[in-house]
């Protein structure tokens, strides 16, 4: 396939291309998003108690014993039915993002303009993502505390509509849109430029090796998640906070956090999400660009 085939910019293909590579992230990642959530949600420990998980290996290890291997797992029903079509939605939004800044199909785009494509794909993706999120933190902490209010995320969504309506579902919008429009663009304008950085002199980008299209998307949702940590753990506190507590939304998690556990806390369960980003992310480009490739043999003017 030539260069110019190559770069002519199909967002229909990106939908589902980004759809397999999104099945492929939650496989990889989801036992670390697990120990994330958990550690980013655990309670404070009282004067002269010890934390529930002292870091990320203490509650990998908790939750192996405690729940066996389903317990990585758990909440990941949610993901798979909300992370297809995002992925899908992500990487579409990308493509459209490009393709509408384009002047000619040829045009090959700036850093800038692909992550500002980047950006326009994590506005694409808030409105699937939020309560998708809202249901698996939720589902993620009910196994650790030990107690059983959701029979599943059905359940947990009906309830949580029960007790109140779409807001209840779509808690926690705002901070997701924070954290996943300039983490978005960040993301996508790390692959690219690692892709164009890692291929070699004379060589086409679509010509990358396996182990190099890995690096760079490992890479990506490295830094991805670079910028998007703080804002996470606001999130996470946010979603899983009882009705009513923070009446002012993030800022009161903001301030509640940095006046009880310091600056540092903002970054908490940094090491299991780093952990976690090279291996999912470098699956979900791995998985992207197979499928692009199966897509443009078996469906070139799609």
């Amino acid at each position: 396939m030539s260069e110019k085939k190559q770069q002519v910019i199909s967002p229909l293909k990106n939908f589902f291309a980004g759809g397999f590579g999104g099945v492929c992230l939650v496989f990889a990642g989801h036992p670390l998003d697990t120990i994330k959530v958990r550690i980013q949600t655990q309670p404070k420990p009282g004067p002269g108690q010890l934390p529930l998980y002292s870091g990320t290996f203490d509650c990998f290890k908790k939750t192996l014993v405690n729940e066996g291997i389903k317990g990585l797992y758990r909440g990941m029903a949610a993901p798979i039915i909300g992370v297809t079509p995002m992925f899908a939605v992500c990487f579409f939004g990308f493509g459209l993002g490009k393709k509408l800044q384009q002047k000619h199909p040829e045009e090959v785009l700036t850093y800038p303009q692909l992550f500002a494509a980047g950006m326009l794909s994590g506005v694409f993706t808030t409105a699937i993502m939020a309560p998708g999120e809202r249901i698996k933190c939720l589902l993620q902490i009910q196994a650790a505390s030990g107690g059983v209010k959701y029979n599943g995320p059905m359940d947990c969504a009906k309830q949580i509509y029960r007790e109140a309506g779409i807001r209840g579902i779509y808690k926690g919008t705002v901070l997701t849109l924070m954290r996943d429009v300039p983490a978005s663009g960040m993301y996508f304008m790390t692959y690219e430029w690692l892709k164009n950085v890692l291929t070699p002199e004379g060589h086409s980008v679509s010509e990358l090796s396996v182990l190099r299209i890995l690096f760079a998307g490992g890479m990506a949702g490295i830094f991805n998640w670079a910028v998007a940590i703080p804002p996470d753990v606001l999130k996470s506190r946010f979603q899983t906070a009882p009705a009513g507590k923070y009446p002012n939304g993030f800022r009161d998690v903001l301030r509640e956090l940095i006046r009880e556990e310091g600056i540092g806390s903002l970054y908490k369960g940094f090491t299991a999400v780093m952990l976690r980003a090279f291996p999912a992310n470098a699956a979900c480009f791995l998985g992207f660009e197979v499928a692009m490739k199966f897509l443009n043999w078996a469906a070139p003017n799609l």
